[in-house]
């Protein structure tokens, strides 16, 4: 038994410090995929077709090729073409990019079910298009795309587990050392397996209650959508 809090209070410090770095990647992949995201999703509704074409194009690649296969090729791949980040760079870059598909199409579903009756009749009292979508489509738009959203958010904070492959001393990443260094994989992966758990508990009761704090009578939300 002391052997195991011996265990126990040498690891944890570790698996802190790569929860650390697993809360850092998550919380940066989740601002970069809405800051290409919301713009993707404008342009799908919105933009010209030549735009939609190539943004269509963008997200498919995104969410039909498998998130390893990205990081693999951002990470080992793009060096080719005198393109090199490292490994965090890369782990921020390839998830928030992975995100950005998905919450485009998430945006996407928000702001056509708001109704194009919305913008016809901004229009018609005076309204810019740009002003119709800012302060009439988007507001509707960020109470409907919340159910999904949180989804997103969960999914990325456990899609960080795959860049340890490429060294990254995430969670994962402290998770292999520790097991490697004391020879007990099942110990140390249950401690990890509790963190996440911990995690995404805590991130589904504060997304539940920004939702509705934000909940607005008579609007209905969208159903949470999967991948």
């Amino acid at each position: 038994m002391n052997e195991f809090f011996i265990f126990f209070q040498t690891i944890i410090p570790e698996l802190l410090q790569g929860t650390r770095v697993t809360l850092k990647i998550a919380g940066g992949a989740l601002f970069i995929g809405f800051a290409v995201g919301l713009p993707a999703a404008l342009i799908r509704v919105y933009g010209s077709r030549w735009l939609q074409f190539i943004v269509t194009g963008f997200i498919n690649i995104f969410r039909g090729t498998p998130l390893l296969v990205q990081l693999f090729v951002v990470y080992y791949g793009l060096p080719d073409f005198g393109l090199t980040f490292s490994r965090l760079t890369a782990a921020y870059l390839t998830l928030g990019l992975n995100s950005s598909a998905y919450q485009a199409e998430y945006f996407r579903g928000a702001i056509q079910s708001v109704g194009e009756k919305q913008m016809v009749a901004a229009r018609a009292i005076g309204m810019s298009r740009f002003k119709a979508i800012r302060y009439i489509i988007l507001p509707q738009a960020f109470r409907l795309v919340m159910p999904s959203w949180s989804n997103e958010m969960i999914s990325i904070i456990k899609y960080t587990a795959v860049v340890f492959l490429i060294a990254v001393p995430d969670l994962m990443g402290k998770a292999k050392m520790v097991s490697s260094r004391y020879f007990a994989p099942i110990s140390t992966y249950i401690i990890v397996a509790l963190i996440y758990l911990v995690i995404v508990g805590l991130a589904t009761l504060i997304l539940r209650y920004v939702g509705k704090r934000f909940e607005t009578p008579g609007l209905e939300s969208m159903e949470t959508a999967t991948r």
